[in-house]
């Protein structure tokens, strides 16, 4: 089965998606997404003018021998727009082989091992007040796992709080805004959070909570510590991780588990805190790590350490990629949990799919490969809009900081 065309797809309905499609001679076609979010032009420009004259005539059955032609072959390896675009066509041809077979990805992948996948939603709020409003919002729809985040009195922006309550976009400009940020208030106010919403919600909802890489080793330690009576699910990207030992310090001094990893690459980004034991769950994506073969290798190394798979699932990653993560949880053996923000009603139109969501969960759907498609014609309405996430200043003298 020949691969006789590929072409790339820019749309913006309510934000910027990279969409690549592959069509084989065969008549059978498959989408993989390729949006990087803040760089969108970037993988759209790789795609192009680099990997796709390489794909005509290639078969499209050949999946791995293409993974490894598209990275090694190019000898400059890794780095994120490389491996978003080859996870865009790694995605594309399971779709493809799936839809050859006749059956659902995760049925390809080995057939599922659980009857849905456990997913957890943004409860974000100005204040506590509201963001314990939020959560009780979210439980009442039926989440079993939920995100909290706060406003800090003192910070006009903090991470994570938003226009909106199921929707939240934080690329919001046509170039970069400035938001503000003190890791002395942050780290007295946050306990506060827990106390309130652990209180709200009882003791079974499963509550997690994203730092976003704005604490020091020792900072996230203590926050960690703090945060102990209140039984997190997680505590993710507690510090930037590109010194992996730094989360041996962390790890010294808290029991709260630690996440992180949607901004990693490849199985190397992650090797050192896995195989150390340094986290309990690895948050990379279908989209970034180059697609589901490498996030296969992922999952199984991660599963010699009892570390379990938690993937990003922001709404910069299109439907496309949500359907792919979904068919990937259903079936890997050491699933944690997925990362579920809604998109608007103008992406679903656009990207019509077949998962669902009930009582916390989401299930993929049946159809064969990946369950989710494309409508170009509605794509073309909504053409690229120039889209920045923020950059983060100490609110005490202007420094930049981690966003």
């Amino acid at each position: 089965m020949k691969i006789i065309d590929a072409k790339v797809i820019v749309c913006s309905p309510g934000r910027n998606f990279v969409t690549l499609k592959i069509t084989t001679d065969g008549g059978i076609s498959g989408l993989g997404d390729a949006t990087l979010n803040g760089r969108e032009l970037s993988v759209a420009s790789y795609l192009t003018d680099h990997v796709l004259p390489c794909l005509i005539g290639r078969d499209a059955h050949q999946i791995e021998d293409i993974w490894q032609y598209l990275y090694r072959g190019a000898y400059w390896r890794r780095g994120p727009v490389t491996m978003t675009a080859i996870a865009a066509v790694d995605t594309a041809l399971w779709d493809i082989k799936a839809k050859a077979a006749g059956m659902p990805l995760y049925q390809l992948l080995g057939g599922r091992s659980r009857t849905g996948v456990m997913v957890y939603g943004h409860a974000n709020g100005a204040d506590i007040d509201e963001t314990v409003e939020q959560v009780l919002h979210y439980k009442s729809l039926g989440y079993k796992a939920i995100r909290a985040q706060s406003g800090v009195p003192g910070l006009n922006k903090v991470y994570g709080v938003g226009r909106g309550t199921l929707f939240y976009e934080p690329a919001d400009s046509s170039l970069p805004s400035e938001h503000d940020w003190s890791t002395e208030r942050y780290l007295l106010h946050t306990p506060k959070l827990f106390a309130a919403v652990r209180e709200a919600v009882g003791p079974e909802v499963h509550l997690l909570h994203d730092v976003h890489h704005r604490l020091t080793p020792i900072e996230a330690a203590r926050l960690g510590k703090a945060l102990e009576p209140y039984h997190l699910f997680w505590m993710e990207d507690a510090t930037p991780a590109e010194n992996q030992e730094s989360f041996r310090l962390i790890r010294q001094h808290t029991t709260t588990p630690l996440a992180v990893g949607e901004i990693f690459n490849s199985i190397w980004d992650c090797k050192d805190l896995i195989q150390q034991q340094l986290i309990d769950y690895i948050r990379t994506t279908v989209v970034h790590a180059g697609g589901i073969t490498q996030l296969r290798r992922i999952a199984d190394f991660a599963a010699m350490y009892q570390v379990r798979t938690g993937s990003h699932g922001a709404t910069d990653l299109s439907p496309v990629c949500m359907g792919a993560a979904l068919h990937f949880d259903l079936w890997v053996p050491n699933f944690g949990i997925q990362e579920y923000m809604r998109h608007t009603d103008e992406t679903d139109a656009v990207f019509p799919h077949a998962y669902t969501f009930e009582d916390g969960f989401l299930h993929p759907g049946d159809v064969p490969g990946h369950g989710v498609d494309i409508d170009e014609e509605l794509a073309a309405r909504y053409p690229y809009k120039p889209a920045y996430l923020p950059v983060n200043r100490l609110a005490h003298d202007g420094t930049l900081w981690h966003w």
